[in-house]
């Protein structure tokens, strides 16, 4: 009789025990999600953007072409006529943007600047906004935690108030990785030439679909690039194609080299060059051991792509978060979460509107720490690190 009484009375501690933890990790999910949700308030409320800035280029371009003819895009001082009918007095910058770019804003032009503005602001965060909510594998109100965590970094927001193009593009990745990981790599292809919106940020995820064995996604990628890239080299003609090289030929706006090797590294020439390669020849070998985590492998080609960019800006780190966001998906680990958690707090509004975030050089950093984290994770020794908690299935 003592025996029953003892075990039934272990039973109801252990019962006891497991309904404590739940109600701890319950309050400390709603208390995340309550962070998260004043640090998306903050940054929506409190900005100190040059609203539209990025848009007014991309609108000039697309208004050149609609005026004067697709192959005219890329002559800046057509763009900077266009510029001042727009917004008198607005910064003029350059347009050396993909020519899609321009011909994706085309429809807007017809829109009076402020109202097509706000329309293309909407229809980026919302994009980003959606592909995360749908996207995620993960269930109850932790889910949102993420989703809601992934839209506060700084740059989300500076993205969507200078008008950049970026969100769409990490909506595109976001997308493609989840159907990367529901073997639906047809559509998974297509949906990741979303890059060709501004390659520069996401150059690597075709060669990570390589070496990942993932090759009916590489190549539904590769057709549908070229699909778009005959339709462009077709509406600009050879003077539009050539002119576009020289722009990519240089010389970059000022500060576009601040978030690159340059910046964070001072790293030139042939220090840069074998950099590059090194970062390059990892993220093969990585994405082949990856291979059976597209999460992971996507998450890496992105990370790589922003070290070995050539220029970026700090609209650009969407696409660090959308990273951050699908290995905090593949990888609920403490180790992994911590690393991320972290990332997320330098990054989030609360140092940002405070003026306490870091400089733009030193943003590589964080790319770097998380590189290195993802392919040691894929090359052996912290394997076990990576993979402690669920798999995430492929």
């Amino acid at each position: 009789m003592s025996y029953v009484v003892h075990r039934g009375m272990s039973v109801f501690s252990h019962v006891n025990a497991a309904v404590d933890q739940g109600v701890v990790r319950q309050t400390l999910i709603v208390a995340g999600l309550a962070v998260v949700v004043l640090a998306l308030y903050l940054d929506v409320a409190i900005r100190h953007d040059p609203i539209s800035v990025d848009f007014n280029t991309y609108t000039a371009a697309a208004q050149v072409g609609l005026h004067d003819g697709w192959s005219h895009i890329y002559d800046q001082g057509l763009v900077s006529i266009q510029q001042q009918q727009l917004a008198p007095g607005s910064r003029e910058q350059p347009f050396i943007s993909p020519p899609t770019v321009a011909m994706l804003v085309a429809p807007l032009a017809m829109l009076p600047l402020n109202t097509a503005y706000v329309v293309w602001a909407l229809v980026g965060f919302g994009a980003f906004a959606t592909a995360l909510a749908v996207c995620g594998t993960s269930r109850g109100l932790g889910r949102w935690v993420a989703v809601v965590g992934a839209l506060t970094p700084w740059w989300v927001m500076h993205a969507v108030n200078v008008g950049q193009v970026v969100p769409l593009l990490a909506a595109g990745m976001v997308v493609g990785w989840r159907l990367l990981r529901d073997r639906r790599d047809v559509l998974a292809g297509v949906v990741l030439a979303s890059l060709l919106l501004k390659p520069n940020t996401a150059m690597l995820v075709p060669l990570a679909l390589l070496f990942a064995t993932r090759y009916r996604a590489l190549a539904a990628w590769a057709a549908t690039s070229a699909v778009v890239g005959v339709a462009a080299i077709a509406i600009l003609g050879p003077h539009g194609m050539i002119s576009y090289v020289d722009q990519m030929r240089g010389p970059w706006p000022t500060g576009a080299d601040n978030m690159t090797l340059h910046g964070a590294l001072d790293a030139t020439g042939v220090f840069a060059a074998l950099l590059r390669i090194l970062i390059v020849a990892a993220v093969m070998a990585a994405s082949f051991r990856l291979r059976e985590s597209p999460g992971l492998v996507v998450a890496l080609a992105i990370v790589g792509s922003l070290l070995v960019s050539p220029y970026l800006h700090g609209s650009d780190l969407c696409l660090l978060a959308a990273a951050g966001w699908m290995i905090w998906e593949e990888r609920p680990a403490v180790a992994w979460r911590t690393l991320l958690a972290a990332g997320w707090l330098v990054a989030s509004p609360f140092l940002y509107l405070q003026g306490h975030s870091p400089h733009l050089t030193q943003w590589p950093w964080l790319e770097i720490v998380i590189f290195l984290a993802l392919v040691l994770a894929a090359i052996g020794p912290l394997t076990a690190w990576a993979d402690s908690g669920r798999r995430a299935p492929a």
